[in-house]
């Protein structure tokens, strides 16, 4: 049977001019749109991502022109003059008769492997001695398992041509089978693909140098969150006494829970003596992830840290923060917890700004303190934000939390699971023993956020 794919024999007439040439004039005027948008982009050789940009608009326009010499031969030829500057090369074809010996190759496979058009084909056991030496086994196997098994062959190879050096070459071939069954010849149909496999090399380089420089990227911007919370975070990680002596003192211990993911967002805590001697104690939450949510938390804590000192009790100092939300470059929206202790009276006033309130636990049972009015911080131009009051007694836990302690699904779940822990801290003798209590109960890595607990245990 001859081959039905052979460039020197007759092939059936080309299809009608009419379709063909609309779309030869639809891939010519796309090839032009494409390539105005590769000359608009800029060309930043420095850039990994323009590189990997122009190597994509390279490689559509190729195979735009491709296209377009694949159309031209449906409407001219079934098989024009080949098109060197072509991403996907020049095409050829041969026939081997296993019954004959004969051996017939086309024209243009003798330029794919660079062979005189005067020499003789190659017979396939003469085949591989052109082929590149690491290739021979898999070209062998291919033709073996086609003669043999009647397999089709659809694989790559490199050639070795004495005129530019190593080619690759994509070859596709079927057995032609006798009235017996048995392989009567093969033939194949031969494709230089050095240049497709060139850009798309040159593609897959460039885009894995920009996800490295990508990954670099967020390992640096990681690096510099984690700094800049922990530069701004309170320093003490053990227990802490605030104030330092004299009755009703706080006996404080904290926690931070991380998250399944390695993400650093813009929750924080603090507490603080304050030059009159009562204490502050804080807790918030500022959406995002990254250095932009580390920054906006460290602003945040600055501004709690400065109004405190200068006096402002907690419900104007979380009206003050809102505005402050409110004027930043990127407006965004936060919530926090913000009281002050007074450890002569044993007194607490508090706000709160759309944040879970403080638990109190006494006497082995837990609730949550009746939260005064108070919205989003940012989300309400010239919000005010109510305060309340309440009296603590020795053995008293109060504990705040930011909202990543459970899942989202579950907020109302982590809070009864909290109130739970009432017994324990009856019996617990520090604040860190209830931390840890906390940090046992919580521990699975069910997170989708980090969180931070803060426990002010009153003095006896």
């Amino acid at each position: 049977m001859p081959s039905h794919l052979s460039a020197d024999r007759p092939a059936a007439q080309p299809p009608g001019r009419g379709p063909v040439d609309a779309l030869i004039s639809q891939t010519r005027r796309l090839k032009g749109e494409v390539d105005a948008v590769r000359r608009d982009a800029p060309a930043d050789a420095a850039d990994p991502r323009e590189r990997w940009r122009r190597a994509l608009y390279d490689l559509a326009l190729h195979q735009l022109e491709d296209l377009g010499s694949h159309l031209a031969q449906l409407r001219d030829d079934p098989l024009p003059a080949p098109r060197h500057d072509s991403l996907v090369g020049p095409v050829g074809s041969a026939e081997w008769d296993l019954l004959t010996d004969e051996v017939r190759w086309s024209g243009e496979l003798y330029r794919i492997l660079g062979r005189d058009p005067a020499a003789a084909p190659l017979t396939l056991d003469e085949l591989p001695s052109l082929v590149f030496e690491e290739d021979r086994p898999m070209l062998t196997a291919m033709v073996t398992d086609c003669l043999v098994d009647a397999r089709p062959i659809d694989g790559e190879f490199r050639v070795v041509r004495p005129d530019d050096g190593v080619r690759t070459v994509h070859m596709m071939g079927e057995p032609v089978l006798g009235a017996d069954g048995s392989t009567a010849s093969m033939w194949a149909v031969l494709r230089d693909v050095s240049e497709l496999r060139r850009c798309r090399r040159a593609v897959s380089e460039t885009r894995d140098s920009l996800h490295r420089q990508r990954h670099a990227a967020a390992r640096s911007e990681h690096r510099l969150a984690v700094e800049l919370r922990e530069a701004v975070l309170p320093t003490w990680h053990g227990p802490l006494r605030l104030p330092q002596a004299g009755p009703g003192t706080l006996d404080l211990a904290a926690a931070h829970l991380p998250s399944a993911h390695p993400r650093i967002g813009g929750d924080w805590y603090d507490a603080l003596e304050l030059p009159d001697g009562t204490t502050l104690l804080g807790a918030g939450d500022l959406p995002g992830h990254g250095v932009g949510a580390a920054s906006g938390m460290a602003m945040l804590l600055g501004a709690v840290r400065g109004m405190a000192m200068a006096g402002t009790a907690p419900g104007p100092l979380l009206a003050c923060l809102s505005r402050l939300l409110e004027t930043t470059a990127q407006p965004a929206l936060g919530s926090a917890v913000c009281l002050r202790y007074r450890p002569g009276t044993r007194s607490l006033l508090w706000a709160q700004a759309g944040h879970p309130a403080p638990l109190l636990f006494r006497g082995g049972a837990g609730r949550a303190l009746d939260a005064p009015d108070g919205v989003l911080l940012g989300t309400v131009p010239g919000a005010s934000y109510g305060q309340a009051e309440e009296t603590l007694e020795a053995g008293d836990v109060l504990l705040l939390h930011t909202d990543g302690l459970a899942p989202e699904r579950a907020g109302t779940t982590a809070v009864r699971r909290l109130l739970a822990l009432a017994p324990y801290f009856a019996a617990a003798r520090t604040a860190q023993d209830c931390v840890r209590a906390v940090a046992e109960e919580f521990g699975e890595r069910e997170r989708d956020d980090t969180a931070r607990v803060l426990v002010a245990r009153v003095a006896p």
